[in-house]
């Protein structure tokens, strides 16, 4: 059941997104911005069900499990094996001083950390770094691999922790997951005779709004591996196209369950900011980082709440 329901999502979201860059390229321009708007949206689910998958709870069958997340890698488009490395990863270092990109460190330096910020998650540059980093192992495999990227470029642009985990994978897997990923979107841009402009468009779309929840689920949260995340408040709609991806705290206080029983295990009561107010907070610029350990700087997201602590004197 659960790979049936799954799989009929990961068609139906590959085929809206298929339709969304046709429109986008062949449509009238008020249906071409409709088109790239929602293309936005609905390519988060097959990430979503790809994220399913690198937990291994998008099908109950190993099988089941990785063709989801094989199909899945095609939409963003990326290596499953690689996603599944770099994602696990994020679970373990998640808030650490190696995973922080809302604060800085004493020894680090405020304006390249401001770059990854504004570049990296609010203007798009974490999705497509990803992509032509993706786009590099493909056509020069051995530099991807090299000293100078794993230990020079890859740390100057925020990713030094990761990619030296990444280039630890089998390099002809990656390789032709990656390749099989890239051939998917060559094949859509034949098949429907796309125009690199509407393309361009709806993945450009999609990247400003990938990369900003990256990090608007995480952004001031507690300084706990466990607990630093937010269960965002946003549409219905829009949690629904995300398969409650945006419900990101009580995924990484259970990552094992699946994304249809993560609203029974968030808690209304707590405060819940919404992912345009914590996606502006960060427009504010990053912050000197508290100690590991340390909770959410509620004051900061909540001015109301900061407030009334002071009205009732705690």
């Amino acid at each position: 059941m659960r790979f049936t329901l799954n799989f009929a999502l990961l068609l139906m979201s590959l085929a809206l997104a298929a339709g969304c860059l046709w429109v986008a390229s062949h449509g009238a321009w008020y249906w071409a911005i409709l088109a790239i708007w929602f293309f936005s949206l609905i390519n988060n689910m097959p990430f979503a069900l790809m994220h399913e998958a690198v937990h291994g709870v998008a099908a109950r069958s190993k099988w089941g499990n990785h063709l989801i997340g094989q199909m899945a890698s095609w939409a963003f488009p990326t290596s499953f094996l690689l996603q599944r490395k770099a994602h696990l990863d994020h679970h373990d270092r998640n808030r650490t001083d190696a995973e922080l990109y809302d604060y800085y460190l004493p020894q680090q330096s405020k304006p390249l950390r401001s770059v990854w910020l504004y570049m990296g998650n609010l203007m798009g540059f974490y999705w497509f770094s990803v992509i032509l980093g993706n786009f590099i192992y493909l056509v020069a495999c051995w530099f991807y691999r090299s000293n100078l990227f794993v230990k020079k470029i890859a740390p100057a642009l925020g990713f030094g922790t990761q990619v030296a985990e990444l280039v630890k994978l089998p390099p002809l897997r990656v390789w032709c997951e990656i390749a099989l990923a890239f051939s998917y979107q060559g094949l859509l841009f034949w098949l429907l005779d796309l125009n690199i402009w509407g393309y361009l468009a709806c993945q450009i779309a999609f990247g400003l709004h990938w990369s900003a929840l990256q990090y608007a689920d995480h952004a001031w949260s507690s300084r706990d591996i466990k607990n630093g995340a937010w269960n965002l408040k946003v549409l219905p709609i829009s949690r629904w196209i995300a398969l409650n991806y945006h419900y990101h705290l009580a995924h990484h206080q259970q990552p094992a369950v699946p994304w249809y029983q993560l609203p029974a295990l968030v808690d209304h009561q707590a405060l819940q900011p919404s992912f345009w107010r914590v996606y502006f907070s960060l427009w504010k610029g990053i912050r000197p980082a508290p100690p590991m350990g340390a909770p959410a700087d509620l004051a900061f997201l909540f001015p109301e709440y900061k407030e009334s602590q002071q009205n009732t004197g705690k």
